[in-house]
């Protein structure tokens, strides 16, 4: 039987509290038999998303690029790529995820296009000091003919972030040369995303994902960092989120967000935005959110805790604290499209995912909202043995590094790839699912009440008596668990969230009534005991 949770929230902050769904359209669901994931295949999926219980959908780019960077690399802001549909298939998606209670948030490019967008085919046709490269950075070179690039920089790929073009020049590109970077100091480049951002509102969109926000400013001068991988064996990006470099969070960046948010509040109905942000301390990271600026930042903190009750308890401390600061609740990830599934990062295996199913009883017990990646509700692990010829990833020929293992498509049914991702005659997908799937699929795991898609259903239709608005309060246990009381607001539930990071079973008689649990109790006789690797929540009265 298909489950019918209530719509989501209806007042303008129902982003506070949502669960959103990351889709990573090329890998979600093929409608037209081609082995890639589009739009029409998103909107034939959208009763499965409801029926899991997710409040809102984000889109990953589905614009009319090349391909060169999944997507990321933008030819036409305005139109959809015919790998993935038509305008005429987005709209029909979101008009049908509406009428579900679904949300849809979209991804927007703005710190760089593709090379195959108009404005930078016309700047390479251009002069020197052309108003067409204006758009752009480009520069001349050092050396004595101008044969090395203007500065350090390095791409976040790997190698430098120039770029020579035939008539000497260089041009800025902090990812893949595909990508060269706009430069926001121009007028005509704000004006046109401003219309960008209307362009998507006015079809609906209920919010943005806004990629590499950190980054569209860079330091006057474009200055050395001063180190790198070639002069000091350091890559630069190391220092991301950990220091400041010229070309990253810049406080002239606040400017764009403090033009956007107006836009953004003349819509009804809550339309928001989330940056994917980096900067060196909370107290900056805090800057990009508040009431003139954006609604959301990613915490990609709590992705990166280790399988600790010290690294979690200080994660969630950490982001609760800048929650406080700045107004708004915080976000909770635990992995996305640019990250190895949280399966494998804990353990891979039986291991894996054991600790996968707690950590997400932990997350979506956290006041906020939650952004889930498209299979985590499954289980998936890291597809770590993908062939080289088949990695799209443009950072894997440079670093050896590929973010593919993520974006295998989802599996949906059947016993053999690409597990109903397609149509029965359709093309092999686009990237190929291992055979131990078949166990992982949809179907397969479908009214089970021990399996990874039902705990998540379960989770996320106990999470909606929780209110936004909550404190955690921390409860006296051996130093290698986590257990906190969600306080501060009457929620219905009294919710206790325990979670076993140590070696041995915890008693949990003194939690409350069991509610739901990632693995079962067992019991030694003296009461029922939380296993290893697990995490429960419990009703107090």
């Amino acid at each position: 039987m298909s489950l019918q949770p209530p719509p989501p929230r209806s007042a303008d902050d129902w982003w506070q509290s949502a669960v959103v769904y990351q889709v990573y359209v090329r890998s979600f669901a093929d409608a037209d038999g081609d082995g890639v994931g589009d739009l029409a295949g998103v909107r034939s999926r959208l009763p499965y998303l409801r029926d899991l219980g997710v409040d809102a959908l984000w889109l990953t780019p589905f614009y009319r690029s090349p391909m060169v960077d999944g997507g990321y690399d933008v030819a036409d802001y305005r139109d959809v790529d015919p790998m993935f549909g038509t305008l005429a298939d987005f709209d029909a998606m979101i008009t049908d995820a509406h009428a579900m209670g679904l949300r849809i948030i979209v991804d927007i490019v703005p710190n760089h296009t593709s090379d195959a967008h108009p404005w930078f085919q016309a700047a390479l046709a251009a002069r020197p000091g052309s108003a067409e490269r204006d758009r752009y950075l480009f520069r001349d070179g050092r050396g004595e003919a101008g044969e090395l690039p203007p500065n350090d920089w390095e791409s976040i790929f790997g190698g430098p972030a120039w770029t020579r073009v035939p008539d000497g020049q260089w041009y800025l590109h902090l990812f893949d040369p595909a990508q060269p970077d706009l430069d926001w100091r121009h007028p005509e480049v704000r004006a046109e995303f401003e219309e960008v951002l209307r362009f998507w509102l006015d079809r609906g969109v209920d919010g943005f994902r806004i990629d590499v926000a950190h980054g569209m400013i860079k330091a006057e001068g474009l200055p050395d960092v001063g180190f790198g991988k070639l002069t000091t064996g350091q890559p630069q990006i190391e220092l991301l989120g950990r220091g400041r470099l010229p070309y990253f969070d810049q406080d002239e960046v606040h400017d764009i967000y403090r033009a956007w948010r107006p836009i953004l509040d003349s819509y009804p109905g809550g339309r928001m935005a989330v940056a994917e942000a980096w900067a060196e301390t909370p107290q900056r990271l805090a800057r990009y959110i508040g009431p003139e600026e954006l609604h959301q930042a990613f915490n990609f903190d709590f992705l990166d805790a280790t399988w600790s009750a010290d690294s979690f308890r200080k994660v969630v401390d950490t982001a609760l604290a800048e929650a406080a600061i700045v107004g708004s609740p915080t976000t909770w990830v635990l992995s996305n499209h640019d990250k190895p599934r949280h399966v494998t990062r804990y353990g891979d295996g039986a291991l894996g995912l054991r600790r996968a199913r707690a950590a997400a009883l932990l997350m979506l017990a956290l006041p906020g909202s939650a952004y889930l990646y498209q299979g985590e509700e499954l289980g998936l692990p890291e597809v770590l043995d993908l062939p080289d010829e088949l990695r799209q990833d443009p950072a894997f020929p440079r670093t050896g590094q590929s973010r593919d293992g993520c974006r295998v498509p989802l599996p949906w049914s059947g016993d053999v790839p690409p597990y109903g991702f397609g149509p029965a005659a359709g093309a092999p997908a686009w990237l190929p699912a291992p055979v131990t799937w078949r166990a992982l699929s949809v179907a397969a795991q479908q009214g089970r009440p021990e399996s990874t898609l039902e705990l998540y259903r379960a989770a996320l239709r106990l999470r909606r008596d929780l209110p936004a608005a909550a404190q955690v309060e921390w409860l006296a246990t051996e130093s290698d668990v986590l257990a906190f009381r969600r306080t501060g607001a009457t929620d219905g539930l009294g919710l206790v969230c325990v979670v076993n990071l140590g070696g041995t079973p915890v008693p949990t008689s003194g939690f409350g009534v069991p509610l739901l649990t990632s693995a079962a109790l067992v019991d030694d006789g003296d009461g029922p005991l939380l296993p290893v690797d697990a995490a429960g929540w419990f009703r107090q009265s």
